[in-house]
């Protein structure tokens, strides 16, 4: 892990154009049970320093403090800014970049859709990046790309931006300042190449991990609740 972190501060300059930020240097997060009486826990989860949203904060400590992940690589996806928080096995945050979203708004899945998706027909209104915790798996698609399955029946994955007839746009709507443009996918979560390779291959591209995508109508506790944790500091 110490040469993934070097190389991983090497290339933050090259991906800070595309919103990729990578954070190897942060200290990990104390997994610990929650406490019965409520008492107040600190937990670095490196997202305060990211500037992560109160969304993605709360379910990150969520995480940590229970210790869902078991030890595996994970991920958060924050739908409502447009973002990717990847997590090593230790629990401390390796990078965050911009991200493309499904098309539609939606925190679940159409029946059928993954079937339809691997014909290339999905309609618009099921073109969602549902919400939910899902077990990755390191995979490739019917084109020989490596990819990282989050739902593999959904056919959804975390992959490279591809080096399409549609690359340009989405290249421009990584670049906005704006999450509103990034939803632009069929239901996969996309990331820029430079961030794929130095980040997210090299963790959940290489074992199985977990990923974890906050939903777009509904506050985290919603999903994940506890009713001491808001009474936790990062």
């Amino acid at each position: 892990m110490r040469k993934a972190g070097a190389l991983l501060v090497a290339l933050a300059a090259g991906m800070a154009a595309a919103g990729v930020q990578a954070q190897a240097d942060l200290p990990g997060p104390a997994t610990v049970q929650p406490p019965a009486d409520a008492v107040a826990v600190r937990v670095d989860t490196g997202l305060a320093l990211a500037r992560a949203s109160d969304e993605a904060r709360y379910l990150g400590r969520w995480v940590a403090l229970r210790g869902d992940a078991a030890g595996r690589p994970h991920a958060i996806v924050d739908k409502r800014g447009a973002r990717l928080y990847v997590f090593d096995a230790d629990g401390r945050l390796a990078g965050h970049s911009t991200v493309l979203l499904g098309a539609a708004p939606g925190d679940r899945s159409a029946p059928g859709v993954g079937q339809r998706a691997q014909a290339g027909h999905v309609p618009m209104s099921q073109r969602t990046t549902p919400a939910g915790r899902f077990d990755s798996q390191p995979g490739r698609n019917l084109h020989g790309e490596e990819i990282v399955w989050f739902d593999y029946g959904a056919a959804l994955a975390l992959h490279r931006l591809r080096d399409d007839g549609a690359r340009g746009d989405r290249l421009r709507r990584l670049a906005t300042p704006s999450p509103d443009d990034n939803r632009a996918s069929l239901g996969c979560v996309v990331v820029p190449e430079a961030f794929f390779d130095a980040v997210v291959r090299p963790l959940l591209g290489t074992r199985p991990g977990v990923v974890y995508v906050l939903p777009d109508d509904a506050p985290p506790q919603a999903r994940w609740p506890d009713a001491a944790l808001s009474a936790r500091a990062e």
